[in-house]
């Protein structure tokens, strides 16, 4: 299923339905005929994160089914990223299967690409042999000051508890530039993924990244919420 018509089911989802039937007993059974026991899992997952282990974060995010083709980005954002990008030196933070650093390789070969996550699959590294992977995690990048001209973080941060410190190592491991794109999304009590932060407005996403440079640049795309920032 492609991002854009994943988004156009979290709308209806989001915004037509209303909270109180969204909340609703009869909604959780028409989750659980689709996802099952995941969707309680979930929600349970959520109410205690502060206290999940970490063999509990994985177990979660082992379990979930992928809904998107390949990619959660949707075609106009990685068009919007394409043209955003700052330099040649690019790192994309929780690279996945590599979807994101390929596509821009083939349209941008001059670029010097790496990809990190905190599992790289030995398959992602033998299909992309001309882009390096590196394993790690988001609150604790393993480059140096500045090693990338433009980093890109798109659909990470919402998962991330210690949202502050994972943003800080965005930030220090950029040179040039900084680009997240996030979810546009409302928290109800079950729902189909483990995010604990929720961006209902593209302005909602603000308030979780101050101090905020003087140049930066927010817009909504369909049902995501892109920014970048120049490193000063």
């Amino acid at each position: 299923m492609k991002r854009e018509t994943v988004n156009a089911i979290r709308t209806i989802l989001e915004e037509i339905i209303p909270p109180f039937i969204r909340d609703s007993g009869p909604m959780r059974w028409l989750f659980r005929r689709h996802w099952g026991p995941l969707v309680d899992d979930i929600e349970r997952f959520r109410a205690r994160i502060p206290f999940v282990t970490a063999e509990e974060y994985r177990s979660v995010y082992e379990r979930m089914p992928r809904v998107q083709d390949e990619t959660d980005n949707s075609e106009a954002c990685l068009e919007r990223i394409a043209g955003t990008i700052a330099g040649k030196t690019v790192l994309d933070v929780g690279c996945g299967t590599g979807y994101l650093v390929h596509w821009l390789k083939q349209r941008m070969p001059h670029l010097d690409l790496t990809g990190t996550d905190f599992i790289i699959e030995e398959g992602t590294k033998q299909r992309h042999p001309e882009i390096r992977f590196v394993e790690g995690h988001v609150e604790q990048l393993p480059f140096e000051d500045g090693a990338f001209d433009t980093v890109v973080c798109t659909h990470v941060l919402e998962h991330i508890l210690e949202f502050r410190t994972a943003l800080a190592e965005l930030r220090r491991v950029a040179e040039k530039r900084l680009i997240i794109v996030v979810p546009q999304e409302r928290e109800y009590r079950f729902t189909f993924n483990p995010h604990l932060h929720f961006f209902p407005y593209p302005h909602s996403l603000l308030r979780y990244l101050t101090p905020i440079p003087k140049v930066h640049g927010l817009e909504g795309i369909g049902r995501d919420i892109f920014y970048f920032e120049d490193i000063a």
